[in-house]
């Protein structure tokens, strides 16, 4: 890479960073979806609610790679414009679903949405990589995930506020044996009638962002040149994606922080509702962990690389999570609601390490090895499933279950940051 003056470097990151708060409003609004579509759906287990988060993140394997082909052939800002408008077509399929109150059409916008932040999602993720020098790109990437977390922040308050505004009461109308038919049928049309405004205003703003890509100045970048090989000036002369495990083992590593993240952020609400704690104060707790994910990110900023490595800091946030999941087994109440959250400042500074580490020295192959890692947000899929599994069906204590399925995601990012990314042969 070229080194950019910092006019060039600047307003891409603005740019990006606009589209990683987007990211953030989508996703993140999945812990509110959760509880929200199994009370306005009927669900009778969060394993069915889990199907959500589901929804989401297998988009990100299927799509992975065709977005990188799209990419290939249509560049980096064309790829955005499109992702942004697959956006906004996912948001407006939650009108239909309200409607209809049909949980599969909803799966479906979902599913949408997932695949247009997968494209986006390999288009921004390598592209602030490679904007500036790759040494300091877990310092981009944080800032990045200042604005996707920020998001995260909000969006959750907002639509929890929104859909989930006297939850309580409302889930005790409805099992209530007193509650006629018809009474149910119009407290259900009520809470899914919530959902219009906000997802047609997110379909509008979506657009409207896409069409500022296309008439921006966003630059292009070459990440289709041979990288030197570090040490020395001879070229790589390597034929195939397979010829870089440290792609792949960064690939699984992004799957389980993925799961961790998830589960720390999106589950728990549900996490908290199953200590006792009312729904009306549960559907809050997601912002807990964004909270201390902006907290992270923040120390990532101010010391990376100037005084850690991106290694350093991974292994460090891997050693906090084995930390904080322990502690969150052995207390209860809000206490063990706390360190769930705390989760979130393990998780901080994990993806913004990982990914540059997964696609360094790939050169030609970076467009490609991007969405394979990308592919890695998978993780998110299955491991809320897995932990309904234990818990609804497999009638495992709800905290042993979270804790039997979280503690391995942190063990595995640990032997990536200390010894996993320096595999090349």
């Amino acid at each position: 890479m070229t080194n950019q003056t910092k006019s060039t470097v600047i307003s891409p990151i603005v740019t990006i960073g606009a589209l990683f708060f987007i990211f953030g409003s989508v996703t993140w609004a999945n812990s509110t979806l959760i509880p929200f579509l199994k009370l306005a759906c009927g669900l009778k287990t969060d394993f069915e609610a889990f199907l959500v988060t589901f929804a989401s993140y297998i988009a990100y394997f299927f799509l992975a790679l065709p977005s990188s082909w799209i990419l290939k052939k249509l560049g980096f800002r064309n790829g955005i414009i499109i992702g942004l408008l697959i956006l906004a077509f996912g948001s407006l399929i939650f009108i239909p679903a309200a409607s209809s109150r049909s949980f599969g059409l909803f799966l479906t916008g979902i599913f949408i949405q997932g695949a247009a932040l997968s494209l986006l999602q390999t288009a921004s993720n390598p592209y602030i990589s490679i904007i500036g020098p790759i040494e300091s790109a877990a310092k981009r990437i944080s800032i990045m995930g200042l604005c996707n977390k920020f998001a995260g922040i909000i969006v959750p308050i907002i639509m929890g506020t929104l859909f989930l505004k006297n939850a309580s009461g409302i889930e005790a109308k409805i099992n209530d044996a007193a509650t006629t038919v018809a009474e149910k049928e119009a407290l259900l049309a009520e809470v899914l009638g919530r959902v219009y405004t906000p997802y047609i205003v997110l379909a509008i703003v979506f657009t409207a962002f896409a069409l500022f890509i296309k008439y921006s100045h966003l630059p292009e970048v070459d990440v289709d040149k041979e990288e030197v090989i570090e040490g020395g000036d001879i070229k790589s002369t390597k034929t195939s994606i397979f010829q870089f495990p440290h792609l792949f083992l960064g690939a699984f590593c992004i799957f389980v922080y993925v799961a961790a993240e998830v589960m720390a952020g999106d589950i728990i609400g549900v996490y908290g509702k199953a200590l006792g704690i009312s729904a009306d104060i549960s559907k809050y707790f997601t912002t807990l962990t964004l909270t201390s994910m902006l907290v992270g990110y923040v120390i990532g900023i101010i010391t990376i690389p100037k005084y850690i490595s991106q290694q350093a800091a991974l292994k460090i946030c891997a050693i906090l999570g084995v930390i904080f999941i322990c502690a969150a087994y052995a207390t209860t109440g809000y206490v063990s609601v706390v360190f769930v959250g705390l989760l979130g400042l393990a998780n901080s500074l994990m993806w913004p390490a990982i990914f540059p580490l997964g696609i360094k020295d790939l050169g030609k192959f970076t467009k490609t090895g991007s969405a394979i890692m990308i592919m890695g947000i998978a993780g998110g899929a299955i491991w809320p499933l897995i932990y309904g599994y234990l818990k609804d069906y497999a009638h495992m204590h709800f905290q042993l279950a979270f804790f039997v399925s979280v503690l391995p995601c942190y063990l595995y990012i640990w032997f990536f940051a200390a010894y996993g990314h320096k595999i090349r042969s």
